[in-house]
C-alpha cells in the first residue's frame, strides 16, 4: 500500500508518501492564498524523491480547512433555495431564522414553506403537496438559483417528503443541486435544516476546489484516485465530496488525532495538536476521535451533525505576542511566519521566537533574539501552558491523569509536565501528524435506519450488511472492514417492534492492484 496524504492548515500544507505502514518522505509548505497552489508545491517537492517515483500510488487524500473557511469568513458562498416541508406545523421559526445577519444574507435566496412531512411516530402531519412542489421547483428556476436545500420534519424517521421533492426538482430544474437534510443531520429540525443550507451554500465552491486539487494532482504526474478527508477520519472520493462538502469540516484537527494515534500505537488518550495559528485537542477512543453529541456552531451557525469533540484555541507557532501588558495571540502572523518573525529578520514578535529565545526549539537564526530577554520568552510560554492544562481540562471525561499526544509544527509549545496528564509523548513525524492521518485514512460505510418486527440481533446484523454494502461502493476493501461504532435505540412510540440502528464500518481503500 503506498498512498500520499496532504493536509492544508491555516499555515502550513504538508504531504507525505506512506509506503508499507511507514514514513517515506515528508514535506511542509506554507500555505498558499488560492489553497491549491501549496498543494501543487507541496506535491511538487515529494514527486522528487526516488521512492514516490517508482511504483503506483494507491491514491491521493487530501485533508481541507477550505470550506469551514469559506462559512466563517463569509467567502465563496452561493445562494440557497431553502425548501421547508411541514406546515401546518413548523411555521413560526422560518429557515435562516438563528443565521448570523451576515451571512444570511449572503446565502438566503428564495424560501418556500410547504405542507407535508411526518409526526415523531412515522404518521404524516398532512399529505405532502406536490403541487406547491412544482411550482417551488419552477421558481427556483425563474430565479436563476443554482443549489437548493430541502428540510422536512423528522425526515429521519420517514425521508418520502424529501425524497419525492427532490424528484420534482430533478425534472423541473435539473441543473439545480439539491441537498437532503436527511443526509447530514439527525432528529432536531432547525439545526439539520442548517447543516443542509450551509452544505447547498458550498457545493459551487466544491465543485470548483475539487477541480483545482484533480488539476494539480494531474500537474504533479501522480496518476492516482483522489480522496478527501471526512471529519470522522475516514474518506470520502472527490465526487462524494463535490455533493457533500459539511462532512470535511473538522477534518483537519481529526486528521492530526488519527496521525498521532497511528505514529504513538496509543488508541485512547488526549491529543494536542498545535499549528501556526491555533490549537486544536480532543480525546482519542479507539484510535478515532470522540464524537460531540451537542449542537455545534460553525461560523455562528447551529449545526447537529457528525462532528469530533473538539476544543480549539488562537495558540500556536505564529500566534502575535504583545508586551506591557503581556499578551499571547489570538492573531497569527500564520503563513507569513517565515518572513515576519523575529528568527526569520521580520519585525513581529511571535511564540515561535519566544520557544526559540528559551531554547526549546531551534528554528530560524537564534542570533536574531539576542534583544529578547529570556524572562519574557519564559512567560510567553508560561502563558501558553495555563491554556494547554485549561484544555486538557475541559476535554478530559476521566478524572484521573491521561497520556497526552503532542504534535503539529508548534508542539514544541507543549511542555513536558502537565496537570491531569500522566505522560506527555512525542513521535517521529509529528509535525506531520496531519498528513500522515489522512494517507491512513480508511473508507467508511453507514447506516442509519428504522427496522420493524426485526428482534436486536436481526436489525444490527440487516444495518451491519448494508453499511459494509455502502463502503464497499465507495472503495473499501471487503475483508479489511471492521465495524467502528454501533448505535440502537427502541422507539416505544411506533407500532409493532420498532429500533432504530446506526452502524459505521470502516476499512483499507483497495490497493491499485485491486480496482
Amino acid at each position: 500500500m503506498r498512498r500520499i496524504g496532504v493536509d492544508v492548515g491555516g499555515t502550513n500544507t504538508d504531504a507525505v508518501l506512506l509506503a508499507d505502514g511507514k514514513v517515506v518522505h515528508a514535506v511542509k509548505t506554507p500555505t498558499t492564498e488560492d489553497v491549491t497552489g501549496g498543494i501543487l508545491k507541496a506535491l511538487g517537492e515529494l514527486t522528487e524523491h526516488p521512492d514516490v517515483v517508482r511504483g503506483a500510488i494507491d491514491g491521493v487524500v487530501i485533508g481541507t480547512t477550505h470550506f469551514v473557511n469559506a462559512v466563517v469568513q463569509r467567502q465563496g458562498l452561493t445562494r440557497v433555495a431553502a425548501v421547508r416541508i411541514g406546515l401546518p406545523a413548523a411555521a413560526s421559526l422560518p429557515p435562516f431564522c438563528d443565521w448570523p445577519t451576515d451571512l444570511a444574507e449572503l446565502v438566503r435566496g428564495e424560501i418556500f414553506m410547504l405542507e407535508g412531512g411526518h409526526d415523531y411516530d412515522g404518521r404524516p402531519i398532512v399529505p405532502f403537496d406536490e403541487d406547491a412542489m412544482r411550482q417551488a421547483a419552477q421558481r427556483i428556476r425563474e430565479s436563476g438559483i443554482h443549489s437548493a436545500a430541502v428540510a422536512a420534519v423528522f425526515s429521519p424517521i420517514d425521508s418520502a417528503c424529501e425524497e419525492r421533492a427532490h424528484a420534482i426538482l430533478a425534472e423541473e430544474c435539473p441543473n439545480v443541486d439539491v441537498t437532503l437534510s436527511r443526509d447530514l443531520g439527525r432528529i432536531g429540525l432547525l439545526e439539520r435544516e442548517n447543516a443542509a443550507l450551509l452544505n447547498a451554500a458550498l457545493t459551487g465552491l466544491a465543485r470548483k476546489t475539487v477541480a483545482g486539487f484533480t488539476a494539480a494532482l494531474a500537474a504533479s504526474g501522480i496518476d492516482a484516485p483522489l480522496y478527501l478527508t471526512q471529519n470522522d477520519g475516514t474518506v470520502m472520493d472527490a465526487t462524494a465530496a463535490t455533493a457533500m462538502p459539511v462532512i470535511t469540516f473538522a477534518s483537519g484537527p481529526t486528521n492530526s488525532m488519527r496521525g498521532a494515534a497511528y505514529l504513538s500505537g496509543l488508541a485512547d488518550a488526549v491529543v494536542v495538536d498545535v499549528g501556526g495559528t491555533s490549537t486544536d485537542i480532543g480525546e482519542l477512543r479507539r484510535g478515532f476521535p470522540r464524537e460531540a453529541n451537542s449542537v455545534v456552531e460553525v461560523g455562528g451557525v447551529r449545526t447537529l451533525f457528525r462532528m469530533p469533540d473538539l476544543v480549539s484555541i488562537g495558540l500556536g507557532g505564529g500566534s502575535i505576542v504583545r508586551r506591557d501588558p503581556l499578551h499571547v495571540g489570538p492573531q497569527s502572523v500564520g503563513y507569513r511566519l517565515i518572513r515576519q518573525a523575529l528568527v526569520f529578520g521580520g519585525e513581529t514578535l511571535t511564540a515561535t521566537d519566544a520557544a526559540v529565545a528559551a531554547g526549546i526549539a531551534d528554528i530560524g537564526d537564534r542570533r536574531r533574539l539576542t534583544g529578547l530577554p529570556r524572562e519574557l520568552a519564559e512567560a510567553v510560554l508560561a502563558i501558553a501552558q495555563d491554556r494547554i492544562e485549561d484544555l486538557v481540562d475541559r476535554i478530559k471525561i476521566e478524572a484521573g491523569d491521561v497520556p497526552l499526544i503532542a504534535v503539529g509544527g508548534g508542539a514544541f509549545l507543549v511542555p513536558n509536565r502537565l496537570a491531569g496528564v500522566s505522560r506527555v509523548v512525542r513521535v517521529p513525524h509529528g509535525e506531520h501528524a496531519n498528513a500522515v492521518g489522512a494517507a491512513i485514512a480508511q473508507i467508511s460505510g453507514e447506516t442509519d435506519q428504522i427496522y420493524r418486527d426485526l428482534d436486536r440481533r436481526a436489525a444490527i446484523s440487516a444495518a451491519e450488511a448494508q453499511a459494509r454494502e455502502r463502503a464497499v461502493a465507495a472503495g473499501a476493501d471487503r475483508d479489511s472492514l471492521e465495524t467502528v461504532d454501533i448505535e440502537d435505540m427502541p422507539l416505544a412510540y411506533l407500532p409493532g417492534n420498532a429500533l432504530r440502528v446506526r452502524v459505521r464500518v470502516a476499512g483499507d481503500m483497495r490497493t491499485a492492484a485491486g480496482r
